[in-house]
């Protein structure tokens, strides 16, 4: 199975619910890497890769998110390797900080 590279913006209440660390707990678990960071746009974005399986996965769980995240869309579009530099070094998955 090959690795894919997901780029997502989460929509709806989804700040101030603990998203960003229930993403990173459900990647890691999965064995993904990536990223995820609040927009002040109030969205959440998020870099995904792994397994086609795992990420694919991650994204339809990423639908309900934690038990007071409110999720209204999602956007999904495949990303390159370089979104990946974005994360802090050293890690497999990072919580940035707000653009």
């Amino acid at each position: 199975m090959s690795d894919v590279i997901r780029h997502i913006i989460v929509r709806g209440k989804v700040q101030g619910v603990g998203y960003r660390a229930w993403i990173e707990g459900e990647a890691v678990a999965r064995g993904l890497a990536g990223w995820a960071r609040n927009r002040k746009d109030g969205t959440v974005e998020a870099v995904l890769s792994g397994s086609e399986s795992g990420v694919a996965a991650l994204i339809e769980k990423c639908r309900h998110g934690p038990g007071m995240a409110r999720v209204t869309a999602i956007d999904n579009e495949p990303a390159g390797d370089d979104m990946l530099k974005l994360r802090t070094s050293g890690e497999r998955f990072s919580v940035l900080p707000t653009i």
